[in-house]
């Protein structure tokens, strides 16, 4: 039996025993995972996904794929030019079970992309510094929007209010979360947020490591 599952933006047709390279997953070497967004089991397709299926894999080994050239120009008067190399991070795998129904009674941990923000990855985050009590000034109150703990994210070149109320909506929160992005993620939220290349133009990721060490 065979099965369309997605993971990491990707789909992949599996059987039992295949062994297979996806997005890195939050998991460690010998655990057991369980993906749920099934598109098809044998002849059953879903809409989108196939209720109750699930396919059940091994975690190998976290490793990372072949080294992929960036070239970034930039055309103007005082224009610039860098280079930079990027292996991405993934996780080999082997299918272990195809479930055509019941995966969510099977107690196996769900398979999470470890570039994928969630609360954990919140909490992980550097906190910033409280303020001493006293009556909040009108000019703060639009930080009322992110949430308690949350970097200031307008401290990043060319995000106001605004643009730091979309990163907020999309669980954007910290520094330590833009500093971790990869070429793809950069790739992901530039076009989910609809930015037109701000983040790469910008240079937000190394920004953000600076501004972790501050």
């Amino acid at each position: 039996m065979f099965a369309v599952m997605k993971t990491g933006g990707k789909q992949y047709k599996v059987q039992a025993g295949d062994v297979l390279r996806v997005e890195k997953l939050a998991a460690d070497a010998g655990d057991k995972v369980q993906f749920n967004e099934i598109l098809m089991v044998g002849a059953t397709v879903g809409s989108p996904t196939v209720d109750g299926a699930g396919v059940q894999a091994e975690v190998i080994d976290q490793i990372k794929g072949d080294k992929v050239i960036h070239f970034v120009k930039r055309r103007r008067k005082h224009g610039s030019q860098r280079t930079k190399g990027h292996r991405q991070q993934l996780t080999l795998l082997r299918v272990t079970d195809i479930l055509e129904k019941g995966a969510e009674k099977s107690g196996v941990k769900a398979a999470i992309g470890a570039g994928s923000v969630s609360g954990a990855a919140v909490a992980a985050a550097k906190p910033a510094k409280k303020a001493p009590a006293k009556t909040a000034a009108p000019k703060k109150a639009a930080k009322a929007d992110a949430p308690a703990g949350a970097d200031d994210l307008k401290k990043l070149s060319g995000v106001g209010p605004a643009l730091e109320k979309k990163l907020v909506e999309a669980g954007v929160t910290s520094f330590a979360q833009i500093a971790g992005w990869s070429a793809d993620d950069v790739t992901e939220f530039d076009e989910k947020l609809s930015f037109k290349g701000r983040i790469e133009r910008e240079g937000w990721v190394e920004q953000a490591k600076d501004l972790m060490k501050d």
